[in-house]
């Protein structure tokens, strides 16, 4: 788990703004959910097969007993939250959410144990044009934070009915080659045989290349419900390969699943991933319901947007040299002033004392591009001295009355 920096705060800044943005653009609302769950609403949702839950999620007694976890994703503990506050009557529902999850994995770039996720859930709308919308969606998000280069893969996965007869039919094929699957494919095979898919290892994915493929048992619905979300991506311009060995990694998806890669961050390479899941809601106690939804990992975007051109940190504009007697205070009143008078105007104080050469290497260290002086002669005559910090220009000096207007013309030029 680990501490995100003021330097790198501009970047979380620049995508949180940005998809808050995106996602209003088309009709989203946000949610807001607890970090702590009661554990069965993960078990249920996620699946007890799962690694999740089986070896990754933080979970405890407390005082009165009741088995908790750390949210390890964000869907399940969405759709208890729409289902507890009778959400589902205002369906079709679009909401956003953003926050720390927890997963007890082993620690590499882009994998920590406490990590940020931003993810939409939609409620009530049967597709396949909200899939695909999503995804024209995330595009948007890919382009407005500078990020290109990520390859969409997408896949469908059937109905549950569909699922359950190629299951039964790759568990016989997989179990004919038992002598090719790894420890944790071994382990798999009878649970979750479809999870031995994603499996990382060569030699199983060699083997794999024989497996029988899920969209042969594909009944015609599903196979139209796909057909038809690809032609709507065709039509939004966005780029896809259909991979028929992508599945999620949670039981509850159906039909359309999707991931977006990338090639830059090793072996972690998903950056968002997501898909339909039509039988959560009953799963969680509810009437049956359509939904679809992804989740994003910020570190991993954020590791991505420091590759790409990397906008520069927050900078002061001004830092206010302040010396002599009465500065002080009267510099400080002059800041809140300008602070009401000029949006976006951002200026760092003095405080604490110093020299004025102790104060100009603070400035420094500061970044900031300009410098007010005020000292005795300055306060006497109502006038602040403005230096240039990063430019050789002459400094001036600029009557208090007249800061303000002075201020406004050097952020519209710069």
């Amino acid at each position: 788990m680990h501490d995100t920096l003021p330097q790198d705060m501009h970047l979380w800044h620049r995508l949180e703004d940005s998809v808050r943005s995106v996602f209003s653009s088309y009709g989203f609302e946000e949610i807001r959910i607890p970090v702590v769950e009661k554990t069965e609403v993960f078990a249920r949702a996620i699946g007890d097969a799962t690694d999740v839950v089986e070896k990754e999620m933080y979970t405890f007694e407390d005082r009165n007993g009741d088995l908790l976890s750390l949210r390890p994703e964000g869907t399940a503990g969405v759709v208890r939250a729409v289902l507890q506050n009778g959400l589902l009557y205002a369906a079709p529902l679009r909401l956003w959410y953003m926050g720390q999850m927890f997963r007890r994995e082993r620690p590499q770039k882009g994998r920590t144990r406490q990590f940020h996720q931003v993810g939409v859930e939609v409620f009530g709308s049967k597709g396949p044009d909200i899939d695909a919308e999503l995804l024209a969606m995330c595009q948007r998000i890919w382009n407005t934070v500078g990020l290109s280069g990520l390859r969409l893969e997408v896949n469908s996965l059937g109905t549950s009915q569909e699922r359950s007869r190629y299951r039964d039919q790759l568990h016989e094929f997989l179990s004919d080659n038992r002598a090719s699957l790894d420890a944790d494919s071994l382990r798999r095979l009878d649970r979750n045989p479809l999870r031995i898919l994603d499996s990382k290892n060569p030699q199983v994915q060699e083997m794999l290349a024989d497996a029988p493929v899920l969209s042969e048992y594909l009944g015609d619905e599903s196979s139209d419900y796909f057909d038809g979300f690809l032609g709507l991506l065709d039509g939004f311009g966005v780029d896809y390969q259909v991979n028929p060995r992508l599945v999620r990694g949670l039981d509850y998806y159906c039909h359309a699943v999707f991931e977006w890669i990338t090639d830059d961050l090793g072996a972690q390479g998903t950056v968002c991933a997501g898909g339909r899941y039509d039988g959560l809601v009953e799963i969680q106690g509810g009437k049956p319901w359509p939904g679809v939804g992804f989740a994003m990992g910020q570190e991993r975007l954020i590791e991505l947007m420091r590759l790409n051109a990397e906008p520069e940190a927050e900078t002061p504009h001004v830092y206010l040299v302040m010396a002599g007697e009465g500065a002080v205070p009267g510099g400080m009143q002059l800041a809140e002033r300008l602070r009401d008078d000029v949006s976006g105007l951002r200026i760092q104080s003095n405080l604490g004392g110093g020299s004025f050469k102790a104060q100009f290497k603070r400035a420094d260290r500061s970044r900031a591009a300009l410098a007010i002086v005020l000292g005795e002669d300055e306060l006497a005559n109502s006038v602040a001295t403005i230096k240039h910090l990063r430019e050789h220009k002459p400094q001036e000096q600029v009557a208090f009355d007249d800061l303000g207007k002075w201020f406004d013309h050097w952020l519209q030029i710069n």
